[in-house]
């Protein structure tokens, strides 16, 4: 999957979704690779956190190759709940990396093993907690406002996270292909002189909205072919 997603992004796969009409599914704004440049995607392992490590433990016995940890700690900034010996574990069970709704510690570390970690950030605490354990702890994990299991896809990079229904994944990479391309052409004319007005018949489109006021820029673009705003 990493490698079907190794010329793309997250802000490509989001726009192949919306064009798709796919549920656009991404972490809340703020979650970041421990170390800038890392890029994941695999399907998701899902493990909800209650305080302890046995339940990442767990999930790795439960591990493919390539999967993701996509940890559940309720994005929580009391605690972090992944460090340095369950990064490692995760390395050894042949995880592809680690997304967490929390927070990580023993940043060093991580940047020394480097498996790639997305987090909401750093947190020297570690939890003083044990919760009770619920039925869903290796079945689902939420990630902001989004439920995923198994049966979803994990992307991440720079600009954030995302999550796709595994059976929609390959719909979704054509479709953000494409719209690279696109994007990659015009970026590649307006280095040559030709700007992105012109490409996009901007005037022609002012014209067409004084005729039309509901004509909306994405109506436009959608029209003559552009790839920009989606």
């Amino acid at each position: 999957m990493l490698k079907e997603f190794a010329d793309l992004s997250t802000p490509l796969v989001a726009d192949a979704c919306v064009r798709l009409g796919e549920p656009l599914r991404a972490a809340p704004a703020g979650v970041a690779p421990v170390v800038p440049g890392q890029r994941v995607a695999g399907r998701v392992l899902p493990a909800r956190h209650y305080g302890s490590v046995d339940v990442f433990l767990e999930a790795f016995t439960r591990a493919e190759p390539g999967d993701v940890l996509v940890i559940d700690n309720g994005g929580r900034v009391d605690e972090a709940c992944v460090g340095d010996l369950a990064v490692l574990e995760a390395e050894a069970a042949g995880v592809a990396g680690l997304a967490v709704w929390g927070l990580h510690r023993d940043t060093p570390d991580l940047a020394e093993i480097a498996l790639p970690v997305f987090s909401y950030g750093r947190h020297a605490p570690g939890p003083v907690r044990v919760d009770a354990r619920g039925p869903e702890a290796l079945r689902t994990a939420r990630f902001g406002e989004h439920l995923v299991s198994s049966a979803d896809v994990v992307f991440g990079d720079a600009d954030g996270v995302l999550f796709v229904a595994a059976d929609r994944v390959d719909a979704v990479l054509e479709a953000a292909h494409a719209i690279h391309r696109t994007e990659r052409e015009q970026a590649r004319r307006i280095r040559a002189g030709e700007t992105l007005r012109a490409q996009t018949r901007f005037d022609d489109y002012l014209a067409r909205r004084d005729a039309n006021p509901s004509y909306t820029f994405r109506q436009h673009l959608r029209r003559i072919g552009g790839a920009i705003e989606e």
